[in-house]
């Protein structure tokens, strides 16, 4: 079946177009396609879309092409930690929107995003199987790790999905725990890298440059006085903001041409020099005094991560830094090169 294929007649039509390639999302199993079968399929929280999770997912549509089938992940909103550890907030690497993009972009046909709740969380393994894998998706194959776990209490597990599967005809393909040195791919410890603000190391787990995204709005207009404009981006930031301080990066916009990747400072955190109390993240495109991006929705790459949030004991002090951090930022990104296209 292909991609244009699979909205249902009167189902919401929802989809994510990556290099002119559509990747449909369903937020339901009532919006699957009756017809949707065969697929192959993995399941997962895919925060961030690691390399780990691009290496299952590979082996998802290397699997759903060689089948003649779609390809398919399974994942949740919201994250199941957010249910079961209400009281214990998690800060997700990537939106919904951001994590929809990243999955698109690795070839999947399809993407069911299933509302986590405890009654949901209640099913039995078999019954969550039955329902989604087999009635819902017309599963020929589910690709996962070693360490699957599903079901009430993480009571599934491999074992418990072989046995299903040959009970209804699917076959469960097996991934390797694959990993950097020292330790795994994993959402959780490109969580803490960020939290530390080093993105460098993050990206090794993300296998690209972490990414912010908000629209541009008003600051204080203090740089523009300094000789330093910088865009302002709102409050709601799509994406993991890192531990505070100056990184270099590049910010991207959709509008392509001359200006669609521009080398910048990027600076996190409250301002302590002229007393502030919001926390922001504001960027300094290098050399340029002239662009309007207000209201416009910009990107931010971190590459790296230059000094923490410092307090000045003047203005003249702020300027010779934020000259020193141009310098830097500019050895930084010439080292690293533009970065590459992604959604």
């Amino acid at each position: 079946m292909a991609p244009d294929d699979l909205v249902p007649d009167g189902a919401p039509q929802d989809a994510v177009v990556v290099d002119g390639r559509q990747t449909q999302v369903w937020r339901s199993l009532d919006e699957l396609p009756a017809d949707l079968g065969p697929t192959v399929v993995t399941i997962g929280n895919f925060d961030g879309v690691h390399l780990g999770h691009q290496e299952v997912l590979g082996v998802v549509v290397a699997q759903a092409r060689a089948r003649g089938a779609a390809a398919v992940a399974v994942t949740f909103t919201p994250h199941p930690r957010a249910v079961h550890v209400p009281e214990e907030p998690l800060r997700l690497v990537t939106s919904p929107a951001q994590r929809r993009e990243l999955l698109a972009a690795t070839g999947l046909d399809g993407v069911l995003e299933l509302d986590y709740t405890l009654a949901f969380a209640a099913q039995s393994p078999r019954e969550f199987v039955e329902s989604c894998f087999v009635r819902g998706l017309g599963a020929t194959a589910v690709v996962v790790g070693r360490d699957v776990q599903l079901g009430a209490g993480n009571s599934g597990n491999l074992a418990t999905l072989v046995g299903l599967g040959e009970e209804h005809g699917f076959e469960v393909v097996t991934v390797e725990d694959l990993g950097v040195a020292g330790g795994r791919w994993s959402s959780t410890a490109a969580r803490r890298l960020l939290d530390d603000g080093d993105v460098t190391r993050a990206s090794r787990i993300l296998g690209r440059q972490h990414r912010l995204r908000a629209e541009v709005v008003h600051g204080d207009a203090r740089g523009r006085t300094i000789g330093f404009p910088t865009a302002n981006l709102s409050q709601e930031v799509e994406g993991l903001v890192p531990a505070d301080g100056v990184y270099a990066g590049w910010m991207l916009r959709r509008g392509g041409g001359a200006d669609a990747v521009l080398p910048a400072a990027v600076s996190i955190g409250t301002n302590p020099t002229f007393d502030g109390t919001q926390r922001r993240v504001e960027a300094y495109v290098l050399d340029r005094t002239d662009l309007d991006l207000y209201g416009e929705a910009v990107e931010l790459d971190l590459v790296a991560h230059l000094r923490p949030t410092l307090r000045f004991t003047s203005v003249d002090e702020l300027v010779t830094q934020m000259d020193a951090d141009v310098v830097r930022v500019r050895e930084v990104l010439a080292a690293e090169g533009p970065p590459p296209a992604r959604p």
